[in-house]
């Protein structure tokens, strides 16, 4: 097998860990509040059990991308990381108590935390200009997921059956279909995956970012502003020797973070507030909402193919802007129409739906960009690490949004208006930084007189 054919193979493989990833959250996510009613947890349970998962992300994703930047040995990482998914669906599917359940969420998230190193791989692995192309089919992979993920549902809630001594019913059938699919992974890691050479940038240049192999957080452009150097045609032959690594956390990269934060704060109070909202407001069962979740999918995806697109011809601190101010205009509209819904039946579903169809269009244009931008504005060596601190920065904030949100699913006003407050000042920060949301620069070493001839 060649190089090309084991590079798709590999990216295939990513592809593939994001889809089931997709599938995992689509599966559960509708029927695992009436697991906990019929477990017997108290309502809190719910935001509890969705934030367990992102707790253990947020833990282990920087160890893992320390890990992959140690070694360079991703494969080993995934294959590792599986088999806490594995056992944790499995525990999912025994479901004896909710405090189990709640354990089985905490343990499959570790197995989550391998979305740094795998980040960080794609990034050394991949061009710039390739970059948030690359990221925009792994995302819309994931996204995938959640569109086949109901359609799984369909029949995993005809299950009515005894294994042993374990009941297999539409509550329990999600977490051992999940065991199973992450079993089957292992194999198609093993025999698909590559640890593939990282990308060498083109003779004769050097990215400025590399000489903060000790400093991963530190924009790669700001050694330049900030020493004002101009070569000329001379000869610069003790460059790195020169500049002293920054030992402050650069203003971009806190802007990229904080919005990290913020999106996925709001995306996942939505989400823990559109299963409570549907069922009271609508009497949308788990096959209405699985069917929801299909057509959010299919949105979304379009969204992903649509950025993909963009990012070739525009900005990717445009699309973060674009993405941004259609967040939130979604966020405005929810509060002025979810919050304190009238007008019957009809008026409040299209209020719904309309809400939801923003909120979902915004969130494409935002991910992409600020995951792109943000591999590009962190040094190369160490991404996997810079990509755990980003992924544990938006665990955190997946804790945190279902968290806030479960307490606050009968006072809207409260919840959307702090949601609304926080996307104002990403989007003012955003405005303040937008000269340095930038891709590196790239700095061209001088060829030495004496190899001239």
């Amino acid at each position: 097998m060649d190089d090309l054919q084991k590079k798709n193979c590999t990216f295939l493989t990513i592809g593939l860990i994001f889809l089931l990833s997709g599938i995992e959250y689509a599966v559960i996510l509708p029927t695992i509040w009436r697991y906990l009613q019929i477990l017997e947890a108290p309502p809190y349970f719910l935001g509890l059990g969705l934030s367990a998962f992102s707790l253990s992300g947020l833990l282990t994703g920087p160890l893992f991308g320390l890990w992959s930047d140690r070694t360079h040995s991703t494969k080993t990482i995934i294959l590792f990381s599986n088999a806490f998914e594995i056992v944790g669906n499995f525990m999912y599917f025994m479901g004896y108590s909710k405090w189990l359940l709640l354990c089985s969420r905490l343990v499959a998230g570790v197995g989550a935390g391998v979305g740094s190193s795998i980040f960080g791989f794609l990034t050394r692995s991949t061009r710039a200009e390739e970059r948030a192309g690359v990221f925009a089919a792994v995302m819309a992979c994931r996204q995938a997921g959640l569109l086949i993920g109901p359609a799984f549902n369909l029949f995993l809630r005809l299950c009515d059956f005894r294994l042993g001594p374990f009941v297999v019913d539409k509550y329990t059938a999600p977490g051992i279909f999940m065991c199973l699919m992450w079993v089957l992974l292992q194999f198609a890691v093993l025999a698909l995956y590559w640890d593939i050479p990282s990308v060498i940038p083109g003779e004769g240049a050097i990215i400025l970012g590399e000489f903060r192999e000790d400093e991963p957080l530190v924009g790669p452009e700001e050694t330049l502003e900030r020493y004002g150097t101009v070569w000329d045609d001379q000869i610069e032959t003790n460059l790195s020797s020169d500049i002293t690594p920054q030992q402050e956390l650069s203003e971009e990269v806190v802007v990229l973070l904080t919005a990290q934060f913020i999106t996925l704060f709001n995306q996942t109070a939505l989400e823990t507030m559109v299963t409570p909202l549907t069922q009271r407001s609508f009497g949308f069962g788990e096959l209405a909402n699985s069917l929801m979740y299909s057509l959010c999918g299919v949105e979304v995806i379009l969204g992903f193919i649509l950025v993909r697109w963009i990012s070739r011809r525009v900005e990717e601190r445009a699309v973060l802007a674009v993405g941004l101010l259609v967040c939130s205009v979604a966020c405005i509209w929810c509060l002025f129409f979810l919050a304190d819904p009238r007008g019957g039946y009809s008026w409040e579903l299209t209020a719904f739906v309309t809400g939801v169809f923003l909120q979902l269009l915004g969130l494409p244009f935002v991910a992409v960009s600020q995951v792109s931008l943000f591999s590009k504005v962190t040094a190369e060596k160490t991404q996997g690490f810079s990509q755990g601190v980003r992924r544990s920065v938006g665990g955190l904030a997946t804790i945190l949004g279902p968290l806030w949100a479960g307490g606050l699913t009968a006072n809207l006003y409260l919840m959307l208006g702090v949601m609304l407050a926080l996307l104002l000042m990403i989007t003012v920060m955003m405005i303040l930084s937008y000269d340095r949301l930038v891709e590196p620069k790239v700095v061209q070493r001088a060829q030495s007189s004496d190899n001239d001839e």
